[in-house]
């Protein structure tokens, strides 16, 4: 698609009237046709022995993943390593030298000359973003260009960076041609090689070669030869590049010099077409060779032959005379005869394979291709090779089949980031991604939105998962403008458009793992995407086209794959019988912070409907990079960190892992949706289903466990029989063999947990990984009956002093009730002091990411504020206290919960007369035994027209010592209403410390769902523990060194600062995450907290080095 051209004069110098960077329809110069990635190998052999090499990768190369500084090391080692074991391919990473200029206006004079003095200029490693490296600034925005918008026209104010690299032409390859590939350049360049220019390039997430065998010193291998590049960092090709990650600039990806013979292969597509049953495959190579003009007449004298190599055996397909690994030879096929050749004017190269091993997700079986290109004598000349797969991938009614089967895309999106280099990749950091994905069942992944890394599809073809391929256009930005029509609908951007979905496809299409094409992402639509859709669809009939824009549903893609489209609209669709295409969530379920919530209910209509398959989380990984803070400690930061304007703030930290790739607690609920094990308990009858299409569970363990009240009361393994892809397992209750300690059990509740774990060890775990696992609640066989504390006859203690009120037994426990605020000062056992503040009403949390979410409408924080939920204060009404003749003390009092700007009534006349205002009425009633047992009952009356309340409960202060935490209710993990799936209910201990979650933008964090006790201890014991009471349902519970306060206040995690004691929430209600969107106040109707009346009742009670939880929470007090 050479569809740009111009004369060297045009470059040198830049500052022409003419700029390049400027214009759409110039964004290629002297560059070579967009193909396959080269390797120029030499051998057959050593061709299978480097693909046996690359393919020596698994779990155990993650744990060598950096996110430091070391990365930097990390990422030029990288790019030395994949050229290893290439004799025709050099790498030309390293320490470059580098100067950034203002412009491309003020870089300096003849840069590119060979002689060009620069000594005084500064070393940079290539690949690497020069903002990573303290040159210019990161700049973050998610839709706004970062530059007045006035296309294709870009700032004056255009960092430039200049590169300079002296490199020598190996002596073996002389007479050989050469090659110059850039793998990836942001965002557009100029290259010369001793001070020729050698061409210009646009696209910055794909190869640009040029030819400089002409211009390089290859006869003399001692003799330098100097490369240098000029860097804009903005261009039209960034009208093109709206895409919502971190705006980074330079030689983010590898240069390699490559060295061809005379006449070489240039570019080769696989295709593999099975017959109905799958036993069958045809298998066809195009091959195409590169000549000079002067060289053509001898080509067809040359001789091209291709053999499928199997991937498999104990040599990994390196036996002694190569005969057992070879699969098929493949051979020329014969020219149509008649009229001229249309079309391809390559080779075609052709066979059959009988019983192929099919490449899947589950099963990512591959082939090495190898081509030979032999003179006329049969010497070989050269070889070429590539893993390939062979797979089918069809629409049928309502659903993408691969190999015949409906596979579900438990997915999600991925952009290339690292926190400290930027989009410069590296191997283990590559595979740590992978590896994580297949631990958590993810299968698929959408590369938004730009074609990644090369390497990428290699690992993505190997560890077995499937990948949206997505091409480098995004222009969002144009939605804000009222001036500009889309790219998209102008002529102009026609070219270019094109150019890099070709090119994209051109590169990339000999990867199995790729089952769609991606047009590119939020681009609106227009005549330029039909064209590519109307392309791809003649070039590669092979995969289907994806894309959103346009609404999800144009003639332009083969799926419906809109973007945080609502369980309700989605079902609308699949059920639509006019619609026949599969429904596939190309982003839902915005993982911003504390989110996630609600993603059970699309699987449950995933899992169910036929039509839908599935989708791809937003996304992976916070997009957060490293900072230096003025103290030297270091940090994640978002847009504005760095001074950039415009920015998004934390709109790029909204992924399901932090930047150094540690899993948020919603990755625990994302495994057990997509876990490929189902357990279920119906009519007494235990189902396992086994929902995979390919693998059956003979490689599975199965284990179960039962607990009653916390406690375990057996476990064992669990016999199973080999269950067949999309098959099941019945198991009657009655059979089983917890049957007997279930039925026998006295316990308040009877939790089943079923676990599956691999048998042996895989590519991407260790054996005993957890692949899939489920906890039900079974009904109760016995009564459970509850032991009655025993109390003392003798009174409690209560006396008082000005404005307390003390009650006591012995020197037990004291507790200091303040008849003014009507709240618990002071609770004491064995002179340790268990509360610092008094336990009060709370209504307010702080917000996260999705409550502060309101683009279209209000968001629930701006409502709560408004309504003053973030500012109440609680004054005391009618308080009393008695001493009751069962030698227990009640306490009442009613709560007026005040907007916070009204003074604070002075006594009962003025608290009645404020009364009016108060925006809720709580009845609280207090009853205190003597066996240090404290049962606060409340009713709970807000004014009705508030919004939905974020939590209703109590909050209290304990002292700081009390920093062990048990419970019983969901964990181990971080869990809420609206995303608790994956929390087994159990018996749980963490430390205070561990229970927060440091996401980057602090928010409402660290609780834990269906609690029904919990205890707070020091360390030598002593405590306080707290459960739900009467007919309350469990609570949920979060205990933190950050209030409320706090973590509403701070921006960034680094800056929270610690109380000097424990805030304590108990909530009988927590409004659900949300997580459909985060511009949207989208929490599930279910999950929401109307302004009602609420009743509940809370038990609390000191203990002792000695106490069991278990037995308190299982005791009863006397009525």
């Amino acid at each position: 698609m050479a569809v740009a051209s111009a004369s060297g004069s045009m470059f040198p110098p830049t500052n022409s009237p003419h700029k390049p960077w400027e214009d759409p329809s110039f964004f290629r110069w002297r560059k070579r046709d967009a193909h396959v990635p080269l390797r120029s190998q030499d051998t057959l052999e050593g061709a299978l022995k480097y693909w046996r090499d690359r393919r020596n990768v698994s779990y155990l190369d993650a744990e060598s993943a950096v996110w430091n500084d070391d990365a930097v090391r990390g990422a030029l080692e990288s790019a030395a390593f994949w050229s290893e074991g290439l004799p025709y391919a050099r790498s030309l990473s390293g320490y470059w030298k580098f100067c950034l200029a203002q412009s491309p206006e003020s870089v300096p004079e003849k840069f590119y000359d060979a002689q060009f003095n620069d000594s005084n200029w500064e070393a940079l490693p290539v690949p690497s973003n020069w903002q990573m490296h303290g040159y210019d600034r990161p700049i973050y925005t998610n839709v706004t260009y970062p530059f007045p918008m006035n296309p294709p026209f870009v700032s004056s104010d255009n960092p430039t960076g200049c590169y300079r690299k002296v490199f020598h032409i190996p002596k073996e390859w002389k007479g050989r041609r050469i090659l110059l590939h850039f793998e990836a350049v942001d965002s557009a360049f100029i290259a010369w090689v001793n001070g020729v220019p050698i061409g210009y390039s646009q696209d910055s997430r794909l190869p640009a070669e040029f030819e400089i065998t002409d211009c390089c010193h290859h006869s003399d291998p001692d003799k330098e030869n100097v490369l240098a590049v000029q860097v804009m960092r903005w261009s039209d090709g960034s009208y093109l590049e709206d895409q919502d990650h971190w705006w980074l600039s330079g030689i983010h990806r590898d240069v390699l010099l490559l060295s061809k013979p005379q006449i070489f292969i240039t570019d080769y597509f696989f295709k593999a077409t099975l017959d109905e049953n799958f036993r069958v495959a045809d298998i066809e190579v195009e091959v195409e060779i590169d000549s000079h003009k002067q060289d053509r007449e001898h080509v067809p004298t040359f001789s091209i032959e291709a053999t499928l190599f199997e991937n498999s055996g104990p040599s990994d397909g390196l036996n002694s005379d190569l005969s057992v690994a070879n699969v098929v030879n493949l051979k020329a096929k014969r020219k149509s005869k008649g009229g001229p050749c249309l079309g391809f004017h390559g080779y075609v190269l052709g066979g059959k394979m009988e019983n192929p091993k099919l490449w899947s997700s589950e099963e990512p079986n591959l082939y090495t291709l190898v081509i030979l290109l032999k003179d006329a004598n049969g010497k070989l000349i050269e070889c070429e090779s590539c893993q390939v797969g062979i797979r089918s991938v069809v629409l049928a009614h309502k659903q993408m089949l691969v190999n015949g089967c409906p596979v579900v895309m438990r997915g999600v999106n991925r952009h290339e980031h690292h926190p400290r280099v930027g989009k410069t990749n590296i191997e283990a950091c590559m595979i740590k991604d992978l590896v994580l994905m297949r631990q958590n069942n993810i299968n698929a992944v959408r590369n938004c939105h730009y074609p990644q890394h090369p390497r990428w599809y290699e690992l993505c073809d190997i560890f077995g998962l499937y990948v949206v391929d997505e091409a480098n256009i995004e222009t969002h930005g144009f939605d804000e403008s009222i001036h500009f029509k889309h790219p998209t609908l102008e002529p102009i951007w026609a070219n270019c458009m094109l150019d890099r979905f070709v090119s994209m496809v051109e590169r990339d299409k000999n990867h199995a793992c790729i089952i769609v094409w991606s047009l590119g992402n939020e681009s609106s639509y227009g005549p330029n995407h039909s064209a590519m859709s109307g392309w791809i669809r003649g070039r590669d009939p092979t995969r289907l086209i994806h894309y959103e824009g346009g609404g999800s549903r144009t003639s332009s893609t083969d799926i419906i794959c809109p973007m945080y489209m609502r369980v309700w609209d989605i079902l609308k669709i699949a059920n639509d019988p006019s619609e026949n295409r599969p429904l596939i969530l190309c982003e839902y379920s915005h993982a911003m912070g504390n989110s996630n919530g609600n993603i059970d209910a699309y699987w449950k209509a995933i899992d169910s409907t036929m039509g839908l398959q599935g989708g791809f989380i937003w996304d992976w990984v916070d997009q957060g990079l490293i900072k230096e803070e003025a103290d030297v400690s270091k940090s994640w930061a978002y847009g504005g960190d760095f001074g950039d304007t415009p920015n998004d703030l934390n709109f790029c930290i909204n992924g399901i892992v932090w930047p150094d790739r540690t899993i948020h607690p919603a990755v625990n609920e994302v495994k057990y949706l997509y876990q490929p094990i189902k357990i279920s308990l119906v009519d007494n009858i235990l189902k396992i289903e086994n929902v995979q299409f390919s693998e059956t569970t003979e490689a599975l363990d199965f284990s179960w466990i039962l607990h009653g009240d916390g406690c375990v009361l057996g476990s064992g393994s669990l016999s199973v029989p080999n269950i067949a892809p999309q098959s099941s397992h019945l198991i009657n209750m009655e059979s089983s063999p917890w049957f007997t300690l279930w039925s026998t059990c006295a316990a308040k509740e009877t939790f089943l947990s079923v676990h599956v774990k691999l048998r042996y060890q895989t590519r991407w775990s260790k054996d005993g990984h957890v692949l899939a696992s489920e906890q039900l609640c079974l009904p109760q066989t016995k009564g459970f009956v509850p032991q009655v504390i025993a109390l003392s006859k003798g009174p409690l203690i209560s006396e008082r002093v000005g404005d307390s009120v003390i009650v006591s037994k012995n020197n037990d426990w004291q507790i200091k009730l303040n008849s003014r605020s009507g709240t618990i000062d002071s609770w004491k056992m064995n002179n340790v002091e268990l509360l610092s503040k008094g336990i009060l009403p709370c209504f307010w949390r702080a917000p996260t990411d999705n409550d502060n979410g309101g683009f279209y409408t209000k968001c629930y924080a701006k409502r709560w504020r408004e309504a003053f939920l973030d500012n109440i204060s609680f004054c005391s009404s009618q308080f009393s206290v008695k001493e009751l003749p069962d030698h227990t003390v009640e306490v009442s009092t009613i709560y007026y919960g005040l907007p916070g700007q009204l003074a604070k009534p002075g006594d009962d006349a003025a608290v009645s007369e404020a009364s009016e205002s108060a925006l809720f009425r709580v009845h609280m009633r207090c009853q205190i035994y003597d066996s240090g047992d404290v049962v606060l009952k409340y009713e709970v009356n807000p004014k009705s027209n508030l919004p939905p309340l974020p939590r209703v409960g109590v909050v209290f202060n304990a002292d700081k010592s009390l920093d062990r935490v048990t419970w019983y209710g969901r964990g181990l993990f971080e869990c809420y209403p609206d995303r608790k799936a994956a929390a087994h209910v159990g018996v749980y201990e963490s430390s205070v410390e561990d229970l927060h979650v440091p996401y980057i933008v602090p928010g409402e964090c660290g609780g834990r769902a269906d609690v029904r006790w919990v205890a707070l201890r020091n360390a030598d014991g002593y405590g306080l523990f707290a459960s739900v009471h009467g007919e309350s349902p469990p609570m949920q519970v979060s205990a933190s060194y950050y209030g409320t306060v706090e973590l509403d206040r701070a921006t960034h995690n680094h800056k929270l600062v610690k109380r000097d004691d424990i805030e304590v929430h108990l909530d009988h209600r927590h409004m659900g995450v949300g997580g459909d969107d985060s511009w949207t106040p989208c929490v599930h109707e279910q999950y929401l907290l109307p302004p009602v009346s609420y009743k509940f009742s809370v038990r609390l009670r000191p203990v002792l080095p000695s106490s069991l939880c278990h037995d308190i929470y299982r005791s009863q007090l006397p009525h």
